[in-house]
């Protein structure tokens, strides 16, 4: 391999100073993927063909089997005994997988023992969260702080907003789309084609015709393409999914350039819906300089965010905050409840907006601030020692996703628990990842890839990454 860097590494983040390597069970990794003559599906064969997942094959060797207790269990105790024994190896499992954690956008560091009072609690917010229902043992009123709190974020007045407490990013989505959708039934849903899937997932679901727009390499929606398909279909509504933060790229959607094209293209703002999916980004973007503003004053129609992503959330949970002119088509009166539901799933974790109440209290906007610049400082070294080792990496300039060259090993990116597609990889920031961890992640990558590439080329990623960004023979 061309000049390996030898990259200096501090003591790795441990997870609990009591926390013993040596006394883990290791869990069996999931299967490498094959092609189908069997062969590791590996860089060189990364077409779609070559790669066959079978729904419901790769877990059921490995699950934790419920089974009855016997007689005299309760005198024995032996049933107690094994359940523990499971739950504590399985602790230690999660103990060992969170350290080699860097694919997906999730914040692993966080701290809510002050909240284990509230687990003996069913609690569950039923319905609409600004109307109270028959069941008493809810959380709206910290669901209602948390809402508060981010439609300050995304300037909107109190008496303008509705939204809600979901039970994850998805929800969020197939919310804002259905809300447009409402506003405009026979409205065309337009998404760039490195949108979440679970757009074209609502699209499917509610029977709408999508049309899927074309990126720039950055990942970012192509307004040059946009435009030529809104003047393709000028006769019917817009609605739009706008990326703050693409799923694999991180490429952030020019909120501005979109709605300069819809009313370039002669769509008034009664004829557009835009819903802005901010899953990860949608509470950094806020504090980061330069950086689009997403903001009600401008014509959105909603936005929705992650909690346990950038936030830090055990559960997955989402905010999902719309206009309150579009919601009333979508409430109706539910007697059983006492209350009135525009959700989608009706009851919801009630825990959830406790978490994200707390969380937002401890940190603040200055917290939350300060973790956003940690992680694009962190970003940026990780792209920098990649390059410096030679290895192609991308880092758009909002972002905290490093995107690279996929690693060669199926087992290296099942360790790392690295997200690919296609020739890529990437790794997100997020404040629990420092220094250290990138440091004992860039050692393994350097001292793996040198063996992966004795006898051949690391492959050319300029069509994913951009020429500027390959480190191949022919482009670095």
């Amino acid at each position: 391999m061309a000049g390996a860097v030898e990259i200096k590494t501090a003591s790795p983040n441990v997870t609990s100073r009591n926390f013993d390597p040596t006394a883990v069970v290791p869990e069996p990794l999931p299967p490498v993927v094959t092609a189908a003559n069997g062969e590791d599906a590996g860089v060189d064969k990364l077409d779609k063909k070559s790669r066959e997942i079978v729904l419901g094959k790769n877990v059921h060797t490995t699950c934790f089997a419920v089974t009855e207790p016997e007689a005299n269990d309760e005198f024995t105790g032996d049933k107690e005994a094994y359940m523990a024994g499971v739950l504590a190896r399985y602790r230690k499992s999660l103990m060992e997988r969170t350290k080699h954690h860097l694919g997906y956008p999730y914040n692993l560091d966080f701290d809510y023992g002050a909240l284990a009072q509230l687990q003996h609690f069913s609690i569950n917010n039923l319905g609409d969260p600004f109307i109270e229902s028959n069941y008493g043992v809810h959380s709206r009123q910290f669901e209602v702080g948390v809402l508060d709190w981010f439609a300050r974020l995304w300037e909107i007045e109190k008496n303008d907003y509705w939204g809600y407490i979901t039970n994850c990013g998805t929800e969020g989505n197939l919310h804002g789309i259905l809300v447009g959708r409402e506003v405009f039934p026979d409205g065309i849903l337009y998404a760039s084609r490195e949108s979440h899937y679970s757009v074209f997932k609502a699209a499917r679901m509610y029977r709408m015709e999508c049309v899927k727009v074309d990126t720039l390499i950055s990942g970012e929606i192509d307004c040059a393409d946009f435009r030529a398909k809104l003047l393709a279909n000028k006769s019917k509504p817009a609605i739009i999914n706008v990326n703050i933060g693409t799923t694999v790229k991180g490429a952030v959607d020019d909120l501005d350039l979109v709605i300069q094209t819809l009313e370039g293209c002669g769509f008034s703002r009664d004829r557009f819906y835009i819903h802005c999916d901010g899953a990860l980004f949608g509470l950094m973007m806020p504090f980061v300089k330069r950086a689009p503003k997403v903001s009600f004053k401008k014509p959105i129609g909603s936005v929705s965010v992650s909690g346990h992503k950038f936030v830090g959330c055990p559960m997955p949970c989402g905010v999902q905050i719309t206009r309150m002119e579009h919601v009333n088509a979508l409430s109706s009166n539910v007697e059983y409840l006492a209350s009135r539901d525009a959700t989608i799933m009706g009851s919801r974790n009630g825990h959830a907006p406790i978490f994200l109440w707390y969380t937002l209290n401890r940190k603040g906007y200055n917290g939350f601030a300060k973790e956003v610049q940690k992680c694009l400082r962190n970003a940026h070294y990780l792209k920098d020692q990649l390059r410096a080792a030679g290895i192609g990496a991308m880092l758009n300039e909002l972002s905290s996703t490093v995107v690279f060259e996929r690693p060669r090993d199926e087992d290296f990116v099942r360790r790392w628990q690295l997200a690919c597609e296609g020739n890529i990889a990437h790794v997100v920031v997020m404040p629990s990842v420092s220094i250290e961890k990138l440091d004992v992640f860039l050692n393994e990558l350097v001292k793996n890839r040198s063996t992966w590439y004795q006898e051949k080329q690391p492959p050319c990623i300029a069509a994913d990454i951009g020429k500027e960004n390959c480190a191949c023979p022919l482009h670095k």
